[in-house]
């Protein structure tokens, strides 16, 4: 049953480079009111189990041809003109950097072995011509022979939107944005554990909406380093490589308590916050204990929208997060973090906020503490309203999965019992060992579906 519904809807997110209708739905998306319907509404969509997973909705590439080639000596650029009609054009510097022959790359690591040192930056050309079998050839001064195949010189072709083409496949930046309407993407954690294309699907949906659930675990302790064992290796922090979210006495962590914890990130006291969290009910409360989501891209969306002042100040002000206690071993942790981070074009690229962590210690000018408590009451208040807020309740083998550098997660006060302790097994991983293993899969999905697709 997987199988057929994968292949009717999510086959597309297995090709390699993203379309421009995709990319056209993907915009749609972010457009401010957009959100509840978006699952939906801007792209297909597969039903597993009641609940709703997607895929990134791209085509394949098309067998690039080279119809011609020629130098431009002048401005030291080879122009490549395609079949279609395209143009591309390429610095003579970069392309001797880049040469792919044996003694400039070593093939089986895919790794440079020419030094910059040797590289000559003003290097002309001898000749640059199309091979009979539609490769780009260059001599170089030198008489070295640098030959490059037509699909790999147009990945990289210098335009604005094959830069970007290349970015979204490399790193799926792109995101749907979400409110309380979201249909969490559920999936079932043998399958994951088992077939690669759900695990594909289960890590396309975690980078592109934040959350995904896996329904089907044990409900015992070792489940989230075995699912943490199919993507590479878990994070080690001073809470272990797992920890166990439990009533505890003189609980070194307001987590290990049973009252309400408030909408936050978790460890924003290290400088390199863990990016993904698993959490696994292996017991459930008596009563409350639910748990609580909000898209923290989007909620930055909206404060930038309704408050542009506040926004500003929360991504210019560095703000004190601390921790301190024994677990796996002692630790006295500081760090200095904007509780919204954005990158050089201005999109929010992560956020650091956890109130039970924040500092004392604020390391501002005396006129710039008021508008920062302004400005991030805000953010508070956005992020607390009830249309922008999932709850669920987890059931024990239940296991929950989401981006640390974007959800901002909760829970409700609960009460226990001695023969009902509530107890999640939780642990971390680096979007690095995330998105590695989503790139493999694909790759190997990729190579594995042509009969799907007769």
């Amino acid at each position: 049953m997987w199988m057929s519904t994968f292949a009717r809807f999510a086959l597309p997110a297995l090709q390699r480079s993203t379309s421009a209708m995709a990319c056209q739905a993907l915009r749609a998306c972010h457009r401010p009111g957009q959100a509840a319907g978006l699952l939906s509404s801007c792209l297909k969509s597969m039903q597993l189990r009641g609940h709703q997973t997607l895929g990134s909705a791209s085509l394949p590439v098309a067998r690039q041809s080279v119809r011609h080639v020629r130098a431009l000596d002048e401005d030291r650029l080879m122009e490549v003109e395609w079949e279609d009609g395209g143009h591309s054009l390429y610095p003579f510097t970069w392309l001797r950097d880049n040469c792919q022959c044996p003694l400039c790359t070593l093939q089986s690591a895919q790794a440079r072995k020419l030094l910059m040192s040797d590289l000559d930056i003003h290097t002309g050309v001898d000749v640059v011509e199309v091979t009979n079998d539609n490769k780009v050839s260059i001599v170089w001064p030198d008489q070295h022979t640098s030959v490059f195949d037509a699909e790999w010189l147009k990945k990289r072709c210098f335009s604005p939107a094959a830069r970007q083409a290349m970015q979204e496949e490399l790193f799926l930046n792109e995101r749907y944005y979400w409110d309380s309407k979201l249909r969490i993407p559920t999936a079932d954690y043998q399958e994951v554990l088992h077939d690669d294309k759900a695990a594909l699907a289960w890590l396309l949906a975690l980078r592109r909406v934040g959350i995904v659930y896996l329904r089907g675990a044990p409900a015992e302790q070792g489940h989230v380093a075995r699912l943490a064992e199919r993507i590479g290796y878990l994070r080690l922090t001073f809470y272990g490589h797992t920890w166990q979210v439990q009533d505890k006495y003189m609980a070194n962590n307001v987590a290990y308590t049973s009252g309400r914890l408030s909408l936050h990130t978790d460890y924003p006291a290290l400088h390199f916050a863990p990016g993904v969290q698993f959490l696994h009910c292996i017991n459930q409360a008596v009563e409350g204990g639910e748990s609580e989501v909000v898209d923290g891209f989007h909620m930055a969306e909206q404060l930038q929208r309704e408050d542009p002042e506040a926004f500003r100040t929360l991504t210019s002000l560095p703000v004190d997060f601390t921790d301190t206690g024994t677990d796996y071993c002692d630790f006295m942790l500081q760090s200095k973090k904007c509780i919204i981070d954005v990158d050089a074009e201005g999109r929010v690229a992560r956020i650091n906020y956890n109130n039970a962590t924040r500092d004392s210690v604020l390391d501002l000018p005396l006129h710039q503490v008021q508008p920062f408590y302004r400005s991030l009451k805000a953010f508070v208040d956005i992020m607390n309203r009830p249309e922008n807020v999932v709850t669920y309740s987890m059931e024990p083998g239940d296991i929950v999965t989401f981006d640390n550098w974007r959800l901002l997660h909760g829970r409700r006060s609960y009460i226990s019992r001695p023969d009902r302790l509530r107890h999640l097994e939780g642990a971390y991983l680096d979007w690095d060992e995330v998105m590695s293993r989503l790139r493999i899969l694909r790759n190997s999905v990729h190579e594995d579906i042509s009969w799907l697709l007769q």
